[in-house]
């Protein structure tokens, strides 16, 4: 637990640690401990979260009166999956029918009148991949706007329950006199939906490509429990207007530039006013610390601390015309760029939803330049007419990567998914088997051994009532992707279930008889690369019982939230019948489960 949020320095931390969650049954900690989520068909964990950290905040106040109170309040929303309650979606019903191109224009102009973004400002050209709205048929128009609702309706909501959770400062008395720093958005849209969109995230994570005529037939449950969805990318370059990229691409603004609301009206005597000096994420902590009249921390228990990167923004509160940042390096995944007293330098490396680079990460060849100065939205390349100062800027890209530590970079992203193949230390040590017992439940994909893309076998000693047996022996992942070994009202089975697309089910035909068992369940996996199908076995007392194929496995994630479980299986339900949480519990007794990779 070192790493986690109550060892690095919180009194109190409620939430998910995954790299998302599913917002209708997420996996959640109360501290270090795994919360029991309740059984209410109307439960989401906006307004849950909301609630406790409303609570949190009184509950400061009440107890210690005069000790500044601090809260990150980090919602899992907007990122996907899109989640939300359906009379919320009902409200934005027919508000994004003209279409991403059309928003674009739409925003920009608003944006121009609003005077966040200069006049003048010219749309960036969109990714050649994003089609013209037009060209759409008519399948892909009801499908895609439907899934603009949905996100609209997601940041509405989370907007709603931001409100609320900033009230109970002022329930307390504490509304001005409490800093609150806004940030909307996460790294600008998202563009992993691709050019359909993905009513189950994990497709994208295992390089599985969703049909429109799929999706459609499940319109009406969009943002539902039944659903994991992702947006279409046009949208994602239509919320990111003016700019032509998005989220994963840190070498256009639409993949950084986010909209920033500072108050704190005891401190702060502008009021609605802009500030347009370029600042950066890690500027966050040193305008905290100083607005609180706290020294940076030199030393932790003991240990020299590295000098933060970042500048307090204070002095632009009252100054409008403040320096800000002068140079701010950016990359992910080979996309990077360089910003350095108002020219940029940057090359896309790949998109979003190419699976492979465009180039090398040795190959400069493909490079821009912009003055920002003059071109908000970097849509007049400059390159070509001063190589000069292009190279100037690439050399300072490496010399800022390189004193930031983000050098060497590494390109590959699905690769990375599995330590073995890219030389990362794995958690488990590369050991090849795993031995569990009832009672052990909640681990994450990271910290489970890696059954993907190899054979498998689980061999679960159990113990049947006389009762007779029922539930989950062994599971890992849920309703979106995931396998289970159980008992179903006394028959054993096996299923695998492909990123919901696809069941498999490998199943006896006689009830287990009261007493001991060894239930056995072996994968022989085809080869031939990631992905593959093979071959499922059924063994009971080391009688075979059942065979099967399972035509398709998930190449890359299970899920970045649901979890390996013994005896339970916690979050959405890898098998329906057998359902989630309580319901799944086994209802005898299992001393040991192994589980063996090779």
């Amino acid at each position: 637990f070192d790493r986690w949020p109550t060892r690095q320095g919180f009194d109190k931390f409620y939430g998910f640690l995954g790299g998302e969650t599913n917002q209708w049954a997420p996996f959640l900690y109360d501290g270090t401990a795994v919360v029991e989520l309740p059984n209410d068909p109307n439960y989401h964990f906006m307004t849950d979260m909301t609630e406790k950290a409303r609570a949190w905040i009184k509950y400061q106040k009440a107890l210690t009166p005069d000790k500044p109170a601090f809260i990150y309040f980090a919602p899992g929303a907007t990122h996907a999956p899109h989640h939300v309650p359906k009379e919320w979606i009902a409200k934005w019903k027919g508000k994004f029918d003209q279409g991403w191109d059309k928003l674009r224009e739409e925003t920009l102009a608003q944006q121009i009148k609003m005077g966040v973004v200069p006049a003048g400002t010219k749309l960036a050209p969109k990714p050649p991949a994003i089609k013209d709205w037009d060209t759409l048929s008519a399948d892909e128009k009801r499908l895609f706007a439907h899934q603009a609702e949905v996100f609209a309706a997601f940041v509405e909501y989370t907007d709603h329950e931001i409100g609320r959770m900033l009230a109970a400062f002022d329930e307390v008395g504490e509304a001005d006199n409490t800093l609150v720093v806004y940030i909307a958005g996460d790294n600008g849209t998202s563009g992993e939906g691709g050019q359909n969109g993905m009513f189950n995230e994990y497709t994208y994570f295992n390089g599985v490509q969703e049909k429109t005529e799929d999706m459609l037939k499940l319109l009406d449950k969009w943002g539902g429990p039944e659903t994991y969805p992702h947006m279409a990318a046009g949208w994602a370059v239509a919320l990111d207007a003016p700019f032509g990229w998005m989220k994963q691409v840190p070498s256009d603004f639409g993949g950084t530039r986010n909209g920033m609301v500072v108050s704190w009206p005891k401190g702060i005597k502008a009021k609605n006013a802009l500030r347009t000096q370029f600042g950066h994420v890690i500027d966050v902590a040193p305008t905290v610390l100083q607005a609180a009249g706290l020294p940076e921390p030199k030393v932790v228990n003991g240990v020299p601390q590295v000098p933060m990167a970042g500048k307090s923004l204070m002095a632009t509160f009252d100054d409008p015309n403040a320096k800000g940042r002068t140079t701010q390096y950016f990359e992910i995944a080979g996309n990077r760029a360089i910003y350095h007293d108002g020219w940029y330098a940057r090359t896309i490396h790949k998109a979003p939803w190419e699976h492979k680079p465009r180039r090398t990460l040795a190959d400069n060849s493909d490079w821009q330049l912009y003055d920002v100065r003059s071109d908000f939205s970097l849509a007049n390349d400059l390159a070509a007419k001063n190589p000069k100062k292009l190279a100037e800027m690439q050399a300072l890209f490496l010399t800022e990567a390189a004193k930031n530590g983000a050098l060497p970079m590494d390109d590959r992203v699905f690769e990375r998914l599995d330590p073995k193949a890219v030389g990362r230390p794995d958690l488990l040590g590369g050991r090849n088997s795993l031995t569990l017992a009832e009672g052990m439940a909640g681990m994450m994909e990271g910290v489970f051994i890696n059954v993907k893309n190899r054979s498998k076998t689980i061999t679960a000693e159990i113990e049947v009532p006389a009762t007779g047996a029922n539930g989950t022996l062994i599971a890992q992942g849920g309703r979106f992707g995931g396998w289970s070994l159980y008992v179903k009202d006394g028959v054993p089975a096996y299923d695998y279930n492909f990123l919901g697309l696809q069941r498999t089910s490998i199943a006896g035909t006689a009830k287990l008889p009261p007493g001991k068992a060894s239930l056995q369940f072996i994968f022989d996996y085809d080869g031939g690369g990631p992905g593959k199908g093979g071959t499922g076995t059924l063994r009971v007392n080391g009688q075979k019982v059942a065979e099967g194929r399972i035509e398709h496995t998930q190449a890359g994630l299970f899920s970045a939230d649901e979890t390996a479980d013994v005896g339970i299986d916690l979050g959405t339900p890898v098998v329906e019948a057998i359902g989630a949480e309580a319901k799944s519990r086994f209802t005898g007794h299992i001393p040991k489960v192994t589980v063996e990779v090779k």
